[in-house]
């Protein structure tokens, strides 16, 4: 082989080599990357699924999802919640909480009195639970009894209270489900009472948010020496929070609250639970939900507090006032050493009230009255008119879509269920334009004729308005009525309550079911509409003044005027 075969030799060698090590190290890089690659794809895998594991999970979740409820009234429950009716068990034990409402999670400080030497307390929450009532969900240890000091007066102006130690600090957690709760406070010596607590969700986007008139059930509360009704030396100008409930401890929930809590929760709807207070104190999470629902007397409120129902209605959410007398005495509400709104002042007189000739707007006086009149029917639709009443309840209009279902024809009644106090349209106050009755039903109060006017309007946000105008209704929202067609009154009734509650929970039931007015089946005035009164709070919707008064009742118990002057009712003092 000569010279040049060997050089030609060598260089194709060289370049195969070249060309070997080059394919090499393309290929060993190509690996190396896809594995890299790959490699980091896993490693990101694990890092994210660490990094879940490690996210905070919220336990009060499970609250807020589908068919929560019905899942938590199929637990076991217990009549064991229930106190002896006996005022001798009442008075051997009593307390009282530092709020109305916690918020989930939250704690909150019991102080309690009792001469017996021990103690304990339990905690029930109210709903329907097959029947029973209530659930326990807490119990404490064994405690050591303590005769609390007595009563006294204490603010401006002075309300009674007591000034007792603390006795328990009650901590919630996820166990404790929102809702209504009765602690049942039992002494060894026979002692049992309640207090009443809220535990509300302020997350919450339930369709439903059930109200409890706390401001009223203190109101009439005359531990300690008076309520703003009555006293040992007169009624009160003020009341505080910082006492016992009287009677058996549980204000006013049981008769006016808890049957339609019952009902509630039995039909399975998505609801959530909070105060009035929580109204004035946090009113825009009103709008967080679709509908208000206020099952019994709720009568006292601050301006706060109609101002931010109001304004609920005006972005479209439902109210159903399933009580009577609503919205009808102007309260305001201060701090004291236990907490913020926990003194109720309503002097009734503006006269007497400081703030009168300085802030008109809310100065104690009803409503309706001067300096400030902004009637509660601009709201309500009906007017709070008289009592005491004992009447039937007479189905009006059975063509208006929540009698759909129910059996019902008109002139039907139910025996006894118009009373202690009853609301009518009165077409010489403010009153929306568009209002429709449903049930029209004659009333004798204080030896004169009258009305008692269940009604529903739409407002102009596609927001729904109803108003039993009676203390009758909730009462009968406790017994579970059979499947199938309703066929008693009660179950009627209930029927046409799942309604009006179906329909508040699917949006803004106005919109989807608009009121037109229907006042002349019943012999009314169609309403003359005019501009509403003028406030500092959202505007009302259509409202009539002075049109002529309804012809069907022979003789009216209140005594009205323009919406610039005094409005007064019929009521006892």
């Amino acid at each position: 082989m000569t010279g040049s075969d060997d050089t030609h030799q060598f260089r194709t060698w060289l370049i195969i080599a070249v060309f070997g090590v080059l394919a090499f190290a393309i290929g060993g890089t190509a690996f190396f990357l896809g594995h890299s690659s790959s490699s980091r794809a896993s490693m990101q895998i694990v890092i994210d699924d660490a990094a879940a594991s490690a996210a905070p999970v919220d336990p009060y979740a499970q609250y807020r999802a589908t068919g929560w409820i019905a899942a938590e009234n199929a637990k076991p429950g217990t009549h064991d919640w229930a106190v002896p009716d006996d005022k001798a068990a009442w008075a051997k034990i009593e307390g009282f909480f530092d709020a109305t409402s916690i918020n989930l999670g939250s704690s909150v400080i019991l102080r309690s009195s009792t001469r017996a030497p021990t103690w304990q307390v339990t905690a029930y929450r109210i709903g329907w639970y097959g029947g029973t009532g209530g659930r326990m969900i807490w119990k404490s240890d064994r405690l050591v009894g303590v005769n609390q000091p007595r009563a006294e007066q204490g603010g401006i102006p002075k309300a009674w209270s007591a000034p007792w130690a603390t006795s328990l600090a009650i901590q919630t957690d996820a166990t404790w489900p929102p809702g209504q709760y009765l602690f049942k406070l039992e002494s060894v010596d026979g002692g049992a009472s309640y207090v009443p607590l809220v535990i509300r969700d302020d997350k919450s986007t339930s369709d439903i948010l059930m109200q409890s008139a706390v401001t009223t059930w203190q109101a009439y509360n005359g531990w300690g020496g008076a309520s703003v009704y009555t006293g040992t030396t007169g009624r009160a100008d003020a009341v505080s929070f910082d006492r016992p409930y009287t009677g058996n401890g549980s204000g006013e929930f049981l008769g006016r609250e808890r049957e339609f809590i019952a009902l509630v929760e039995r039909l399975g709807l998505d609801v959530s639970y909070w105060t009035d207070i929580d109204l004035h104190q946090r009113g825009e999470l009103a709008k967080n939900h679709r509908g208000i629902v206020i099952p019994g007397h709720d009568e006292y409120y601050t301006v706060e507090m109609r101002k931010n129902l109001e304004a609920a209605r005006d972005a479209g959410v439902n109210i159903g006032f399933f009580g009577a007398n609503n919205v009808y005495r102007r309260i305001r509400l201060d701090p004291t050493q236990n907490g913020l709104n926990r003194h109720e002042t309503n002097y009734r007189d503006a006269s007497r009230d400081p703030l009168n000739g300085k802030d008109p707007e809310r100065v104690t006086t009803s409503f309706r009255e001067s300096p400030a009149p902004n009637p509660e029917s601009s709201l309500t639709g009906s007017y709070y008119e008289c009592n005491p009443v004992d009447a039937d309840w007479v189905v009006g209009d059975t063509s208006m879509w929540m009698f759909e279902g129910s059996g019902f024809k008109n002139g039907e009644k139910i025996a006894h269920m118009v009373g202690n106090e009853y609301d009518r349209v009165n077409l010489s106050v403010p009153t929306p334009a568009n209002i429709q009755i449903l049930a029209h039903s004659p009333v004798t109060c204080r030896g004169m004729s009258s009305f008692a006017d269940t009604t529903w309007y739409s407002a102009s946000s596609g927001a729904g308005v109803f108003d039993a105008a009676t203390f009758g209704w909730s009462p009968l929202m406790l017994d579970a009525c059979p499947a199938g067609t309703p066929s008693t009154p009660i179950c009627k009734l209930q029927k046409v309550t799942e309604n009006i509650l179906r329909a508040f929970a699917k949006g803004p039931a106005g919109a989807a079911h608009p009121s037109v007015s229907n006042l002349s089946k019943f012999s009314m005035s169609a309403p003359r509409t005019t501009t509403p009164p003028q406030t500092t709070g959202p505007q009302s919707p259509t409202t009539t003044t002075g049109s002529t008064a309804p012809s069907s009742s022979t003789t009216t118990t209140t005594t009205v005027a323009t919406t610039t002057t005094t409005t007064t009712a019929v009521q006892i003092p």
